[in-house]
């Protein structure tokens, strides 16, 4: 399992989109985010500078542990 620090998330949305974005990246099997502490737990074999970029496309702060 990944963690993620995820900056900037501030309502259901945020997580809902953050979630979207992880999914959408290759090798990515499951994800909980988890709003109240602006972090993501991300299962699979995907690379971590991609589930980055990924969030920070979508507009949000985001770096590994």
């Amino acid at each position: 399992m990944i963690k993620l620090k995820v900056v900037g998330m501030s309502c259901v949305h945020c997580k809902a989109s953050v979630e979207e974005a992880l999914n959408g990246v290759a090798g990515v099997t499951a994800v909980a985010v988890d709003l109240e502490n602006g972090e993501a737990a991300v299962e699979g074999d995907a690379d971590t500078a991609a589930m980055i970029s990924a969030i920070e496309d979508r507009g949000f702060d985001a770096s590994a542990g």
